[in-house]
């Protein structure tokens, strides 16, 4: 589900297919995200989850699966 929602999220965003998004994506280098979309991106994310993700973990989400497992973490 947290997996769906943020490819779909990044899909609407970069104008990008959420089929070719794998939990291993990454999302400047791969996707070709700026700082600005990876914080629309969690900005979104919050709105849908309600997970607020610190500025000094920014930097760690480095992967489509890194964003997952910290919201995930963040819900459980």
């Amino acid at each position: 589900m947290v997996f769906d929602k943020i490819k779909d999220i990044l899909a609407v965003q970069l104008d990008t297919d959420a089929n070719d998004m794998t939990m291993d994506t990454r999302i400047v280098e791969d996707l070709g995200a700026d700082s600005l979309d990876v914080v629309e991106m969690l900005m979104a994310a919050y709105d849908e989850f309600g997970v607020e993700v610190p500025d000094d973990k920014i930097e760690s989400l480095k992967t489509i699966g890194d964003v997952v497992e910290y919201i995930q973490n963040e819900i459980d």
